[in-house]
């Protein structure tokens, strides 16, 4: 294959695309979540993750599983875990069974604000949608987005 070669042309502008519509639904929703929550999407992104743990086995995810849940690296997921744990809404502790481990938990407040957050974010998740279905070359995207399921963690 070349530079020049269409096939790798096809799936350079293939990737452009859906990275442009990446970049449209996640600038709405930020938009949305700023404007009504004071949350950012990766923010409200790792309250949602953490909002989901639970006791028992295979029910807290380790800092790296987090980074990987919202697509970040482990120092950035730090960053953010340390933001929000300065605004009350999550709090870390260390593994019970490995005193190496710390888990983060999501506060009350956190989930106060991640309930009041989430209609914010899927009302602004559809509008992107529906208005990139309006364009003929993202309609497709839009419709296998409409369709997915999110993988499950290995």
């Amino acid at each position: 294959m070349t530079a020049t070669d269409p096939a790798l042309t096809a799936l350079a502008q293939g990737w452009c695309a859906l990275s442009l519509l990446h970049g449209k639904i996640e600038a709405h929703i930020e938009r949305a979540l700023q404007g009504r929550h004071d949350l950012s999407v990766r923010e409200y992104s790792l309250l949602d993750v953490l909002s989901r743990q639970h006791e028992g086995d295979g029910g807290h995810l380790q800092m790296k599983q987090v980074a990987d849940a919202v697509v970040l690296s482990q120092s950035a997921t730090t960053r953010l875990v340390t933001r929000l744990e300065d605004r009350g809404l999550l709090e870390r502790y260390l593994c019970p069974t490995d005193r190496r481990g710390i888990y983060t938990n999501v506060t009350e407040a956190g989930l106060k604000l991640l309930q009041e957050a989430r209609p914010t974010n899927d009302a602004a998740l559809r509008e992107a949608l529906d208005e990139a279905a309006k364009n003929p070359e993202m309609a497709p995207l839009v419709r296998v987005v409409e369709t997915l399921k999110a993988p499950v963690p290995a």
